[in-house]
């Protein structure tokens, strides 16, 4: 049976999901809760500066966009750090830590971006036991207007300064959360290991506006008639966090440092795509908000079965399994060549792959009298988009052509041999092959 149990910056915890830095992990009651429940670990809501609590709003905090069954696929958040006294968190994160000591325990972070702020709240949090901190460079709302969150992880240099600052003040390990709100995310992550610090984390959460009160003419979630831009998580994002994930886990500079991949796990595939890419573990908020802190036990059962019928023993023998399989588009093998092929025993008739492909495609799908879709494959260009279209898995398919075969839409023939962009003879600036 597949051991799940998953060691990260040498903090072991029983398998590899931990809830992130978010309303679930706010006090001491709800994390008991989700530890009870079997998560391996939390990251306990932001903790700010000594002095009065942070203030926020006393109305509606979230939006949500939804899919056509109501399903949520996103939430916009205008949350800020925790509002609670400071050395009350300290307390129960001291007791919490002691009472589940097999379980990852990391505080997050977010003080003002001065050296004496970090010096006086690290032996603070140190004295509590905690297995590690999370520096939130990464909030899009509230906190960056005040120079903390995003506006530190929009800039390398602060993020490299503050990082070296934790280290210097800190023995245990540091983990930099990144800002997804910036052009090129490899940039903070190079700043943060230039700091030193142990690993980063990512995504935080997307600037965001959700939806609009068309009644009141403002944004949602609507205070007393106004509203304002917040941070977007959930299942939407999974995408563009797994992309900036694989961006840092195949940087040269970046290349095998410590990841903890967060946006939109929601499922054990999910947390599994996430570690091929290179994440060592996943954190989760939005999928325990929906459904409850229980869900983590169908991601361990799921990860555990995948992992038997993979012949996986451990996480790590998987985690960054795909990263040499992620390129840049120049790479790819032009000389590959695929069409789609339609399994009509298991098509319905119902022609989406039809009117798409006629409508917006290539016109590669005919339609009979009686209406039998067959792909022209002197068309098909192999977009797939009717495979992404048909609601019927595996109905469509699809086919690589074998090398020496004719591409009918072409009239050449496939070649064995690896080709890209760079020596393409329609490209400009390609380099002759040798």
């Amino acid at each position: 049976m597949a051991d799940l149990t998953t060691t990260f910056l040498g903090i072991t915890s029983p398998n590899p999901f931990w809830l992130a830095s978010a309303p679930p992990t706010d006090k001491e009651y709800n994390v008991r809760r989700a530890f009870e429940a079997g998560w391996g670990g939390v990251v306990w809501k932001t903790l700010g500066s000594e002095g009065p609590p942070i203030v926020n709003v006393n109305g509606p905090r979230y939006g949500v966009v939804y899919g056509a069954d109501r399903r949520v696929l996103g939430i916009n958040n205008i949350e800020l750090i925790t509002d609670r006294d400071l050395y009350t968190n300290l307390e129960e994160i001291t007791r919490v830590k002691k009472d589940y000591p097999d379980r990852a325990m990391i505080v997050s972070l977010m003080v003002p971006c001065e050296e004496e702020a970090w010096k006086a709240i690290l032996p603070l949090v140190e004295e509590t036991g905690a297995d590690g901190i999370e520096l939130n460079f990464g909030c899009p709302h509230g906190m960056a207007e005040r120079g903390m969150g995003s506006a530190v992880g929009q800039v390398p240099e602060y993020i490299t300064m503050v990082t070296a600052w934790c280290k210097q003040y800190y023995s245990k390990p540091v983990i930099v959360k990144l800002t997804p709100n910036i052009t090129d995310i490899r940039n903070p992550a190079r700043a943060a290991f230039k700091g030193n610090a142990d690993a980063v984390s990512l995504i935080n959460t997307i600037n965001s506006i959700t939806s609009v009160n068309l009644d009141a003419m403002s944004p949602e979630p609507m205070i007393d008639g106004k509203g304002t831009h917040g941070g977007y998580c959930g299942p939407a994002v999974k995408p563009i966090a797994m992309n900036m994930v694989a961006e840092i886990a195949r940087d040269p500079e970046t290349r095998g440092k410590p990841i903890s991949g967060i946006g939109g796990v929601t499922t054990w595939r999910d947390a599994a795509e996430f570690m091929a890419l290179g994440a060592g573990n996943v954190q989760v908020c939005t999928a325990a908000m929906t459904y409850g802190f229980r869900i983590v036990q169908e991601m361990i059962s799921g990860l555990s079965d995948w992992m038997d019928q993979k012949g996986y023993q451990r996480t790590s023998d998987f985690i960054g399994k795909a990263v040499p399989n992620v390129t840049d588009w120049q790479y790819l093998n032009l000389n590959y060549v695929a069409k789609a092929k339609i399994d009509q025993d298991a098509c319905i008739k119902c022609g989406r792959c039809y009117a798409a492909c006629e409508d917006t495609s290539h016109q590669a799908i005919s339609m009979s009298a009686d209406r039998v879709f067959t792909v022209m494959d002197d068309e098909c260009v192999a977009c797939n988009l009717c495979v992404d279209v048909c609601p019927v898995q595996d109905c469509i398919t699809m086919v690589p052509m074998q090398p020496g075969q004719v591409d009918p839409r072409t009239g050449k023939v496939v070649q064995k041999e690896y080709a890209n962009w760079t020596t393409h003879p329609n490209n400009p600036g390609a380099v002759a092959a040798e």
